[in-house]
């Protein structure tokens, strides 16, 4: 302690040199540099709130990409998915009776119909002849002429609208708007369901990518809220070597540069390759426990581990670093 005060006293320009120097040495001179294994956790949630019906992987245990993780209760969106797929299929019927003509006993009545219409027309016809006929040798009055020629004009308008009847049913029902509104409403119901489809498939959670399941949060019978975690998985591929290097080193190092780690466990060296190098400068975390590097600036290295060796890494290890030369 009277050492530190003494040397802060004198502050002359070699002696704080020589104590950088040995500082340096104390903190990686030898080319070591401490650090820790470190993890990036995917927590896996249902996007709706729900009973948790299963857990089917327990913490601790291993996955791969697919695997099931847990299902939440899908009671009421298995029901709305029911519904809308109901009114999806009520949509495609009556696009598809918009479609089609009318059944042949509906033509047949309207054929008959037709036919009595005609059968009037003529003999209205006739009447009206005969009835102008006299009207001219002047057997009747006028008002006997129009009451025959209305008539007849009526039979007329009937046969008319027995014809376009006949034809509209021998079409396609409907008018082409009335098509396209069918169509709209079938397309609106075809995706709701779809959406009720992915909000039931989503209560069914997987594995996104293989990993150990580190922690579950929620046991079966439980309320789960909507978004809420119910594991946390730790991939193989998101493990990290993550260590810090003074300034003096940190422009030397490139992404893609080989490391090797070593700890006081570890059965064999760790290999790995730099995929990041801090842009700025922090202080030394309270993991790196060593007393000369605490209250340092030092930049953050991070580094992929080897896949064959990343599943046996535990975040939070401690590690000394040796960066390779390129």
């Amino acid at each position: 302690m009277i050492a530190k005060i003494k040397a802060k006293k004198w502050a002359r320009p070699a002696l704080v040199g020589l104590v950088f120097l040995v500082s340096a040495c104390s903190r990686g001179g030898d080319g070591v540099y401490q650090g820790y294994i470190e993890g990036e956790y995917t927590y896996l949630a249902a996007p709706s709130a729900g009973y948790l019906r299963v857990l089917h992987a327990r913490r601790g245990s291993r996955v791969s990409a697919g695997a099931l993780v847990f299902e939440v209760d899908a009671e009421l969106e298995r029901q709305g998915l029911n519904e809308a797929e109901a009114r999806a299929r009520a949509a495609q019927e009556k696009v598809r009776n918009l479609s089609l003509p009318r059944r042949q006993s509906e033509i047949a009545a309207i054929q008959a119909q037709l036919n009595a219409a005609e059968a009037a027309l003529k003999l209205s016809k006739k009447q009206l002849i005969r009835q102008d006929s006299l009207y001219a040798k002047g057997f009747i009055s006028s008002a006997r002429l129009d009451e025959a020629r209305t008539i007849y004009e009526r039979d007329q308008a009937q046969v008319e609208a027995a014809q376009q009847q006949l034809a509209t049913y021998r079409a396609a029902l409907g008018r082409q708007p009335e098509v396209r509104a069918a169509k709209a409403d079938e397309a609106a119901a075809s995706a709701l369901a779809a959406q009720k489809r992915w909000q039931l498939g989503k209560k069914v959670v997987i594995a996104p990518i293989e990993g150990e399941v580190s922690e579950t949060y929620y046991q079966p019978g439980e309320w789960v809220p909507a978004g809420a975690s119910v594991a946390s998985l730790l991939p193989d591929l998101r493990r990290r070597v993550r260590f810090f290097v003074p300034q003096v080193i940190v422009a030397k190092l490139k992404s893609g540069q080989r490391i090797e780690a070593t700890c006081d466990s570890c059965a064999e060296t760790i290999r790995a390759t730099i995929d990041f190098i801090s842009p700025q400068a922090e202080y030394t975390p309270p993991v790196i426990y060593s007393r000369e590097s605490r209250e340092k600036l030092v930049f953050r290295v991070e580094a992929v581990p080897d896949v064959k060796q990343a599943a046996n890494l535990r975040p939070g290890l401690p590690v000394d670093v040796r960066v390779m030369e390129p």
